[in-house]
């Protein structure tokens, strides 16, 4: 008795075998009939042909070019949390951290149904290294999380104004847009400022700096990308401007228990699921 693989085979010879016979009895017809007629049918099967390769290799390309860009760089200041975040999001768990000098990276699974898994990338946060690193990874960025420590945002807000107005420029300069996240970190702390009163500041802070920048004196040429401006000329800034969509949630990764509690990052975690 024949096994059930020489049986598919068999039918799959045998559904071939009779397609190639049909098409035989086809041309035969057709060539008895109108031999012109039978050019055109082969000219344009041939066509459809190559329409139909050109078009798998169009999808092909941009499918790949699309699932190349798995990305999500973590950047903000030093101390905003960015590393404790980067492993309570891969191991749930609580970790004592310090500050890098280079990155880290490691695959994340995302938290759906479909199995996805992104390329989370902890960029250094300290000031002589940040934009270096941002410039490496950024092609590759399928979205940026921009961290702030929400404790002490109000000492450091300018710093971060200036840290973000640089990242939004860059953002929006890339050929393909990454989706665009504040996270709000460190909500457990009593001091902590929320997200909307962290948006609020952070428009009015770009606001002074565009009109700085644009006030003061540029020794480069028109088509630096240090002329550049963020928002409506004109306006006050607001995010909504922008080309890309700019959001802001909160969470803390250390958790409102200490170090033994769980980390408050499930909006994190959505908003991860959304954009893989």
């Amino acid at each position: 008795m024949a096994s059930a693989d020489s049986r598919r085979t068999g039918n799959g010879g045998s559904v071939g075998g009779a397609f190639q016979l049909y098409l035989d009895s086809l041309r035969q017809e057709l060539r008895q009939r109108d031999p012109t007629l039978l050019s055109v049918v082969v000219a344009l099967v041939a066509v459809l042909l190559t329409l139909g390769k050109e078009a798998a290799v169009f999808w092909k390309f941009i499918r790949s070019r699309r699932s190349s860009q798995r990305a999500v760089l973590l950047v903000g200041l030093c101390d905003s949390g960015k590393t404790l975040l980067f492993v309570r999001l891969l191991t749930g768990l609580y970790r004592d951290t310090q500050t890098s000098i280079t990155d880290s990276s490691a695959v994340y699974r995302v938290n759906n149904n479909r199995g996805t898994s992104l390329t989370l990338i902890d960029l250094p946060g300290h000031e002589s290294l940040r934009l270096q690193f941002l410039e490496r990874f950024k092609a590759s960025a399928r979205a940026i999380v921009f961290v702030v420590d929400s404790a002490a945002f109000q000492r450091e807000v300018k710093d971060v104004a200036e840290f973000l107005y640089q990242v939004l420029l860059d953002s929006i300069g890339l050929k393909n847009t990454p989706s665009f996240l504040i996270a709000c970190n460190k909500q457990d702390i009593t001091m902590a400022k929320s997200a909307k009163l962290i948006q609020q500041q952070l428009e009015k802070e770009i606001n002074t700096l565009r009109v700085t920048r644009s006030a003061a004196p540029s020794i480069l040429d028109s088509s630096s990308t240090a002329t550049a401006q963020l928002g409506k000329k004109g306006k006050e800034f607001e995010f909504s401007q922008l080309p890309l969509k700019v959001e802001f949630l909160e969470c803390s990764a250390k958790g409102g228990r200490g170090d033994t509690g769980s980390a408050d990052i499930q909006d994190l975690e959505k908003w991860l699921a959304k954009i893989a």
